[in-house]
């Protein structure tokens, strides 16, 4: 019988998922956990590409995720950093040699290309690349550029065909930076919102950012559903989160000089004095997964990444951010072996179980049809008629 049961969860993933539906509540919590396709599909084709989104889409997810940065005359391109030069041929291209040049994001010096170096009428020369060397290449080179406007068309019309609303999930990346080049962000988001007719409360549309100065900024602009995500470097050995910089905390924080913003970190806005000022510009939080169930050393560990690591049991955040009346959509869930820690047995499924059973309201996948099948896996052992199934207890009708 768990046999049958898992071969209907994916046959149901198989199918287009039923919306999530998120009541209209200025604070409300979604109805069944979303899922989120983390830069499209980007586990399966290169990342924030129109093909990507769609086939995110085809698989199931609920909103698609566009990074947007901005062009030199001010267009938004959906790509996960202004520095271009990992996800895009831009390096092949002879023509914009002279364009490689050193710049600081966020504090961090970096070399490369920069979308605010490039016309979009440039950019719409360049296709796509996959950005991590374990996946696929085989699509490199194949897809063009997306603008911010040309997803959420995309969104709309994949969502008429499949009769179902699809959303999508902004994040303004680098908002600082951004406008210290004079191409701020927010209002160009708005404005694209708005030319599709989806700039209201009630719309299928979060925005994200990982500063806060921007957040409370839009918060002021629109009505639209708005996250404060929330980063950390790294973990260290004994589960602890590392805070070393750029990683350390909101970039306006740092930006701002401020002593005591510069006193915080990442972790403050975990706190419940954070959450609860969050709360005042915010719906919800997108917190690094670490800060929900963390990893330590595992001195029997073996394998590549995080494989030889062990979860730590879990915090309380999630309890805590819903008393404080925020969503939780943590990222970001990935298939391969060396993303999964050792107790996951090697299979995904189990993360999105443990992380589902936590009560995540959303989560950030680059496998959408992995997240889809464990949420219908996941509904089917908590419903009352399927659940015993699971662990042998009952004896009925629908156990056969």
């Amino acid at each position: 019988m768990r046999s049958f049961l898992f071969g209907l969860a994916v046959a149901c993933a198989a199918a287009v998922a039923a919306p999530a539906a998120m009541a209209h509540d200025h604070r409300s919590r979604t109805e069944s956990p979303l899922v989120i396709g983390h830069r499209g599909a980007s586990g399966y084709l290169p990342e924030h590409t129109l093909e990507s989104y769609a086939l995110a889409i085809e698989l199931g997810a609920d909103y698609i995720e566009p990074d947007v940065v901005a062009t030199r005359d001010g267009h938004l391109i959906a790509r996960h950093e202004p520095n271009i030069t990992n996800t895009t041929d831009v390096a092949s291209h002879p023509e914009f040699a002279s364009r490689r040049r050193t710049a600081v994001v966020d504090g961090a010096t970096e070399e490369g290309f920069f979308a605010s170096d490039f016309t979009l009428a440039e950019i719409r020369t360049l296709r796509a690349k996959q950005a991590f060397a374990d996946r696929p290449q085989q699509f490199n080179g194949q897809f063009g550029i997306a603008t911010l406007d040309e997803v959420i068309a995309l969104a709309k019309r994949k969502g008429r065909e499949a009769n179902r609303t699809v959303g999508v999930y902004i994040e303004t990346k680098h908002p600082t930076y951004h406008q210290k080049l004079g191409l701020p962000l927010e209002q160009r988001v708005l404005n694209a919102l708005t030319r599709a007719g989806w700039n209201y409360r009630e719309a299928p549309v979060f925005i994200q950012s990982f500063e806060q100065a921007n957040l409370k900024q839009l918060n002021k602009l629109t009505r639209v559903k708005l996250v404060q995500l929330i980063d950390a470097n790294d973990v260290n050995a004994d589960g602890s989160l590392d805070f070393t910089a750029p990683y350390d905390r909101p970039y306006d924080w740092t930006a701002s000089g401020d002593p005591a913003l510069l006193a915080r970190t990442f972790a403050y806005l975990t706190t419940d004095a954070g959450l609860r000022e969050v709360r005042t510009y915010a719906d919800g939080i997108g917190p690094w997964k670490r800060y929900i169930v963390s990893t330590a050393a595992n001195p029997n560990g073996t394998g590549p990444g995080e494989a030889k690591l062990k979860l730590l049991p879990p915090t309380d955040l999630i309890a805590r951010a819903h008393q404080a009346g925020l969503v939780v959509h943590a990222y970001t869930f990935r298939n391969e072996q060396s993303r999964l820690p050792a107790d996951y047995a090697g299979n995904p499924v189990n993360e999105y179980l443990q992380y589902f059973a936590l009560g995540i309201d959303g989560l950030f996948s680059d496998f959408a049809d992995t997240a889809v099948a464990a949420r219908v896996l996941h509904k089917l052992k908590t419903d009352p008629k399927f659940g015993d199934c699971f662990t042998g207890e009952a004896r009925s009708w629908q156990c056969d």
